[in-house]
């Protein structure tokens, strides 16, 4: 299951990071790691972006993004 399929109100254990180069990067700046726990706050009413809480603090991303976070 990747980020982008979880359900608005869930948490999720992040257990792969794909993707490479600077987007894979990008998205390790942001806190996001295998192993980190997220909780999926909002979704934008089209479905993008989709707001989280990862290790107390909110971020959006893009659902291209979340698309290359797979979580359990």
């Amino acid at each position: 299951m990747t980020l982008k399929e979880v359900p608005i109100g869930s948490s999720v254990t992040i257990k792969k990071l794909n993707g490479n180069g600077a987007t894979k990067r990008r998205i390790m700046d942001m806190g996001l790691v295998k192993g980190v726990e997220v909780f999926v706050r909002k979704v934008a009413p089209l479905g993008d972006p989709i707001e989280l809480t990862v290790r107390g603090y909110e971020l959006s991303i893009r659902k291209a993004d979340a698309e290359l976070i797979d979580v359990e």
